[in-house]
């Protein structure tokens, strides 16, 4: 076997573990929610805002995070009260959804509406491996340059959804943001683009208000690359405000 039919031997043991876990999360009222970026993007601090909010509107959710090594991302999102857990990959440069179920099993508290999953920090690997989410999100920084998009198609082309972070140095970047725009819709043309920042809190509410659009209906947007091209069925609960 050429390396590349092992490559697709192994995306597609993947998917098929992916659907399962995501049925199974669907069963129990629970939406994945896959977060993509370079390190640096400031996507654990973003993330820790969600969780906060999510908190104070009453929306029971929760948090896995992936790196390397340390479990210091984990240390700080704990501190919005939300349950998480790290999940370190002993080297292996992306998430694979049996590492998720793994992680998950005996776990996830069973009032959960809302699972984010914060991806190791790489905009390559992880853009090919469904972890059985409803909604992927690709995050990018201000300071990472207005061509991410057309050097990372395969991560920016699957994104249910854009999200640019730390927009209160777009300044000082000379951040093109017209030109970031039409980058992203080159490569996926339509997708939603929501502007954040941590330190103001520009866009949490926003980031989370999507995370239960998709718990309710699932994504409006249909990615070319979409991570998961089959059709799935909802079964959680009402909203909750």
């Amino acid at each position: 076997m050429c390396r590349s039919d092992l490559r697709q031997a192994v995306l597609a043991k993947n998917d098929g573990l992916a659907a399962s876990l995501r049925d199974d999360l669907a069963r129990q009222g629970v939406t994945l929610v896959n977060l993509l970026s370079s390190p640096g993007s400031g996507k654990t601090e973003l993330l820790a805002r969600v969780l906060a909010r999510a908190g104070e509107r009453g929306v029971p959710a929760a948090a896995l995070t992936a790196d390397l090594a340390t479990e210091n991302d984990a240390v700080r999102l704990a501190r919005s009260g939300a349950p998480v857990r790290q999940l370190l990959t002993d080297g292996l440069c992306h998430l694979e959804a049996r590492q998720v179920r793994a992680r998950l099993a005996d776990w996830l508290p069973a009032d959960t509406a809302l699972l984010f999953v914060e991806n190791v920090g790489n905009l390559v690997c992880p853009a090919s491996y469904d972890l059985g989410e409803t909604l992927r999100i690709v995050l990018m920084a201000v300071t990472e340059g207005e061509d991410k998009p057309l050097k990372y198609p395969t991560a920016f082309g699957s994104a249910h959804l854009v999200v640019i972070t730390k927009t209160d140095l777009a300044g000082p970047a000379g951040f093109d943001e017209s030109l970031f725009h039409e980058n992203v819709h080159q490569v996926n043309p339509g997708v939603e683009i929501i502007r954040s920042c941590a330190r103001t809190g520009t866009g949490v509410g926003t980031l989370l208000d999507r995370a239960l659009a998709a718990r309710d209906g699932g994504p409006p947007h249909r990615p070319p690359l979409a991570p998961h091209p089959h059709t799935h069925d909802h079964h959680a609960s009402a909203p909750v405000s």
